[in-house]
Parts: C-alpha cells; sequence; structure tokens
C-alpha cells in the first residue's frame, strides 16, 4: 500500500510539472463507444444582457428576447463532448447554445426544460432530446422525473450564490417533476476543491451537523415536502453512505472505473497544479465522491438526472458514465451558467460580506436592498432568474429608460425578497425606505431593520460606536466602522459621528427604547435596550 501510494504521488508530480494534455479518456478503454447515445449538449455563455433594444426572430414566445441576457465571455472548465465513444474535452467555442442548437431547443415539450430555455438556465445537458422525451412520457403517465441538487454544509446558511440551483429545483416541482436536495454532510469532511486556490478548511463533525441544520431551513420556503404527490421533494444526506464505505471494497469496485489521466485534465485541478496550489489526495477523491453519489441516489430515490453549475460537468459526466457502467443506467445531466454580474463579480458577494438567505444572518431589509441595488444592466436578467414573474410582464420591464429602469429593480426585489421570506415583510420594508428616504426618522418603522439589544447598566458606562457597527454587520470589522466614521457616513439617527473612538450612551435614547445607527445611505440597525 506505502508503494502504491508512492507511486500515485510520484505520478501527481510529474503530470503537474508537464503540459496536461487536454483531451484524454475518462474511462477505461473499455468503455469506447459507451456514450455513443448520450450526446452532450453545451452552452458557453454567460448570461448578461446586451441592449434591450436587440431583438431575433421569435421561438415559442421569443427564445430571443429571453435570451438577450446571453453573452459570449463564458470561459471557465472545458466542457466535454463524444467523440469516436470517447468523453474528450472540447475546445473554447463563442458559439451560444441559443444560437447553436435554436432548432432543438425549438422543440421543447417538456414544461420544465421549456422553462429552463425560455429563463436562461440553460448551459450544459446531456442529451437534451432523450431527457425531454423521458419527462413528457413520465408526465402523460402521471409519474415524474427525480432530479437531484447537493449542496454542501460549508456554512450555516448559503448565500445568494446558491439561488439559482434553489430556483432550478422550485421550477422542477413545479413543472411536475420530484426535487432531491442532497446535502453533503459527508462530501463536506473532504471539501470541494472547484474554484479553490487552496484546501479547505476542515470541519469538524459536530460542525457539519450545525451547518447541515442551518441550510437546511431554506429549502422549505421554496419547495414543498409531504404532500404525498409524485412531485414531493425529498432531501438527503450522502453522510448516510459515504461514511460507512469500506475503503478497500470501494477501490475495487468503483476506483477501476476512473482514470488519474481524465481526471488531472479536470480544470480545477489543472489550475492547481498550474498554480503550484497543494492539492490533496482527500481533495482528489472528491470527483469520485460526487459521482458515486449519482449512482447511490439512482439506486435509491430513482433519481435520472444530476443538476449543478456548469463548474459540475466534470463530476455530473462522470456519475452519468458510472451508473450507466455499474447499473445500466441511463442517466442525465444539466447544468446552469455561473451567474456574475455585469461588473464581472461573483455572484451573493458584495463590499459588505455574503448575501446569506437564512434571515438571522441577514435582514430582510437588507436582503430587500441588495436586489434594490442591482445594475440597470442586470435587472432584466435577474428578473428571469431570480422571480417567477411572467416573461411577458419582464418584457415590458425591459423597455423602461433612464430613471424609470429603478421601477424595474423595485419589483425584483419584491418579488425576490417575497420567494425567500414571504410577501408580507414587503409592506414593512417599503415603510422603512419610504422614511428614511424621506429622513422622517421619528416616525420611521424599523422593524425590517437588522436589531441588537443590549443593557441599560452596559449605555452607562458607554458602548464603543465601533462595536456596535460590527455588531450589526454594518461594518466587518472595527477599522471599517472607524473609517467609516471618519469619512461621515455613519450616524447615529440622523446626526453625524464624528468621533471614530465614542459611545453610544443612555442619554443618546432621550425617552425611546431604540436608536438607529446609519452605515451611509442605504444601511441601517437599531440598538435597542433589553
Amino acid at each position: 500500500m506505502i508503494f502504491k501510494m508512492a507511486a500515485f504521488t510520484a505520478l501527481v508530480m510529474a503530470v503537474s510539472s508537464s503540459t496536461i494534455r487536454t483531451s484524454c479518456a475518462f474511462l477505461t478503454s473499455s468503455s469506447k463507444g459507451a456514450l455513443s447515445n448520450n450526446k452532450l449538449f453545451t452552452n458557453r455563455m454567460l448570461i448578461a444582457p446586451p441592449s434591450t433594444n436587440q431583438r431575433t426572430n421569435r421561438i415559442s414566445r421569443s427564445i430571443a428576447f429571453r435570451h438577450r441576457s446571453t453573452a459570449q465571455n463564458h470561459s471557465t472548465e472545458a466542457d466535454e463532448t463524444t467523440t469516436a465513444g470517447v468523453v474528450e474535452e472540447a475546445a473554447e467555442s463563442s458559439s451560444s447554445i441559443y444560437e447553436s442548437q435554436a432548432e432543438t431547443l425549438a422543440k421543447l415539450r417538456s414544461p420544465f426544460l421549456k422553462t429552463m430555455r425560455d429563463r436562461g438556465f440553460l448551459h450544459q445537458c446531456t442529451n437534451i432530446e432523450e431527457l425531454d422525451n423521458i419527462m413528457m412520457e413520465k408526465s402523460k403517465d402521471g409519474k415524474a422525473v427525480s432530479a437531484y441538487l447537493g449542496f454542501d454544509a460549508t456554512a450555516d446558511s448559503l448565500h445568494v450564490g446558491s439561488l439559482l440551483q434553489i430556483m432550478i429545483l422550485r421550477h422542477l416541482q413545479k413543472s411536475g417533476h420530484r426535487p432531491i436536495v442532497l446535502i453533503g454532510g459527508g462530501t463536506s469532511k473532504v471539501g470541494d476543491p472547484t474554484g479553490k486556490d487552496e484546501s479547505r478548511k476542515l470541519l469538524t463533525d459536530d460542525v457539519i451537523l450545525a451547518n447541515t441544520r442551518g441550510i437546511s431551513k431554506v429549502f422549505e420556503k421554496f419547495l414543498t415536502f409531504g404532500n404525498g404527490s409524485p412531485s414531493d421533494a425529498t432531501m438527503v444526506n450522502n453522510d448516510d453512505w459515504l461514511s460507512s464505505l469500506k475503503y478497500l471494497e470501494f477501490l475495487r469496485d468503483y476506483g477501476t472505473q476512473f482514470t488519474v489521466n481524465r481526471m488531472l485534465s479536470f480544470e480545477s485541478v489543472k489550475q492547481r497544479l498550474a498554480r503550484e496550489a497543494p492539492f490533496s489526495f482527500l481533495e482528489f477523491n472528491y470527483m469520485i465522491l460526487q459521482a458515486y453519489d449519482f449512482l447511490e441516489l439512482s439506486r435509491r430515490y430513482d433519481a435520472r438526472l444530476q443538476l449543478g453549475g456548469s463548474d459540475q460537468w466534470g463530476n455530473i459526466v462522470a456519475g452519468t458514465e458510472l451508473g450507466r457502467r455499474c447499473d445500466g443506467t441511463q442517466l442525465f445531466g444539466l447544468t446552469a451558467p455561473l451567474i456574475t454580474t455585469s461588473d464581472g463579480k461573483k455572484m451573493g458577494k458584495t463590499a459588505n460580506g455574503a448575501i446569506w438567505l437564512n434571515p438571522d444572518r441577514l435582514s430582510e431589509y437588507d436582503y430587500w436592498q441588495f436586489w434594490r441595488n442591482t445594475s440597470d444592466e442586470d435587472v432584466i436578467r435577474f428578473l428571469k432568474l431570480f422571480t417567477e414573474l411572467p416573461l411577458d410582464d419582464i418584457e415590458e420591464l425591459s423597455k423602461l429608460e433612464g430613471a424609470d429602469i429603478n421601477k424595474a429593480k423595485v419589483v425584483l426585489a419584491d418579488e425576490a425578497t417575497a420567494l425567500l421570506h414571504g410577501r408580507e415583510c414587503l409592506k414593512v420594508i417599503h415603510e422603512t425606505v419610504d422614511n428614511m428616504f424621506n429622513k422622517k426618522s421619528q416616525s420611521m418603522s424599523t422593524e425590517s431593520l437588522p436589531r441588537i439589544f443590549v443593557k441599560a447598566e452596559d449605555l452607562e458606562q458607554g458602548i464603543k460606536f465601533a462595536d456596535l457597527f460590527l455588531d450589526l454587520k454594518l461594518a466587518d470589522s472595527k477599522k471599517e466602522a472607524r473609517r467609516l466614521i471618519q469619512g461621515g457616513g455613519a450616524k447615529l439617527n440622523e446626526e453625524k459621528i464624528a468621533d471614530e473612538t465614542g459611545s453610544l450612551t443612555l442619554s443618546d435614547f432621550n425617552d425611546s427604547k431604540e436608536v438607529i445607527l446609519r452605515a451611509g445611505k442605504k444601511r441601517a440597525g437599531v440598538v435597542e435596550i433589553q
């Protein structure tokens, strides 16, 4: 065993110091011809809308309009296509799926795939025509196709970067099919290396369990569980089968189905090796475990389709092939584009930190403000992806120009917030926004703002403003809070806070039980006496 591990290490080092071939066999030679009926359907674009004046011919209620949001600048993991029966990495192409496969897309019949097409969720799909046929047949028979999406438990809340995937599951269920939410309690012990320059911090079992509980809450807001219908959502944890695997048996049964050559050709691996960043054997196993998840879910829950982001394409294809080789089961994969904002920034991150989905990590008001602050270039695209507003209504909003575009941003903020937090919170948010911008602090509703509680005896001594801004998450550090005060952007109610070392005291409350701290024009929080 020691000799084998040393040989493997030597192989990795040798490959990392040379040019890695971008086209090599994924599986052993016995798999040749295996994928001849599994055509891969690829889209190499990042959704980013050109001008609203652009129009093309209509296909099924104007596919062209619904994908104006398609740009030609997507460049991440190389896609894979079937050539001579062997999965190979294809060369990058600037053509969009909506251009190169327009005729195929126009013929789609299943409501789910049509929704993916029309709202801009499609990036890649294995044998989309066959998947379309299966979905239609299942629906006619009153049955459902089971599809899953995985979420690792690396934090106690998902952030808005995961929202695209959750919306895909929601559309799947609304189309009559069965979503399976896979919580990665097992794979979180390994850590997904995709898109990372360094190894993830290893999490303890207790932390993973707490994170699992935290991220599980949000799915109940978007999916229906326990109604007994064929489309009834299911939540499972891959720790149930991964933690009980016997290492030698697993290697003998499944390790032979993968080649190191193919695994080293994955873009996520090549990038780590090119940067000479440490890449542990533990992380190297992640792609095998993800492929095995698909096999296990197909056996336990009849999962036929894996959904994910385009950076997971290689792992997803590995799962479809593992299912075919081990069980003779036809499995499918579908990915959505990785979403960035029009300025190239990763979706879900702001200067003030991650946009969390759990309300204990981010208030309803701040969540609403995130969507309200969407750029002019992104608003129509985000309305399609992150709301359920009818496409005809979105088309009307796309005609707005100048300052009127802000009306579309309010619609986006309202609809996205209502999906996550419920429509009932919108009235209070609107009142808060109205009062903040009209400076009616005395009558202002503060219900939707983030809030912390302090003790009167602590206020007698005084509590540093920098500490309060940090506790309210209006600043990421005390240093940032002090800079905010120095720059004149920090206020106590409507008065600027002049002293960066100053403190909030009992006298600042006058006859009230609370005060408002403001960070700039749009962010605020409440300090209330306990």
